[in-house]
């Protein structure tokens, strides 16, 4: 089974709500699963949106490229949640939202990997590369920031939180 990275775009008050309620938050992901197209593919102005198998690659990088936000992890925990699939969810508040999306608006999907071989993601133990041969390129990662920074700049722009799990 793959280790996905996950995002729920929720307004500030759904946020506090999942943040005193975490289950009504799960019913949220679950509703709005329901209700997607279900090819993971990212939607416009969608409440949900998936790195797929990159997001260990983009905390590497985007760390290395100095986000000083946990865009992947997400920064706050959620007293009382329950494990979403490797570990409970953990939120970002509307203003580090802002904060990660303005950082992010600063690196290109090229920038992000400029200068990065996959031998360096595998001898770092970054998950899928570790273990494996992944090939020559990082062109999935970069497509995955790409879909990931316009996640980020269109919930900056609603001024709304989100809630981040690995599942």
């Amino acid at each position: 089974m793959s280790m996905i990275g996950e995002y729920a775009r929720l307004t500030p008050a759904e946020l506090d709500r999942a943040v005193l309620d975490p289950d009504w938050g799960w019913e949220f992901v679950e509703e709005h699963l329901a209700a997607s197209p279900g090819d993971s593919t990212p939607v416009a102005g969608g409440r949900l949106h998936s790195t797929g198998k990159s997001w260990h690659a983009l905390e590497y990088l985007l760390k290395l490229r100095g986000v000083g936000v946990d865009v992947v992890h997400g920064e706050e925990e959620i007293p009382g949640a329950e494990d979403w699939g490797y570990g409970p969810p953990r939120t970002l508040g509307p203003e580090r939202v802002r904060a990660a999306a303005g950082a992010m608006a600063a690196i290109t999907p090229e920038g992000l990997i400029e200068n990065i071989a996959p031998a360096e993601l595998a001898d770092a133990g970054i998950y899928p590369y570790a273990g494996s041969d992944p090939g020559e390129r990082l062109d999935d990662v970069a497509a995955a920031y790409q879909d990931l920074a316009a996640f980020f700049r269109s919930t900056a722009r609603l001024r709304h939180g989100l809630l981040v799990w690995i599942a």
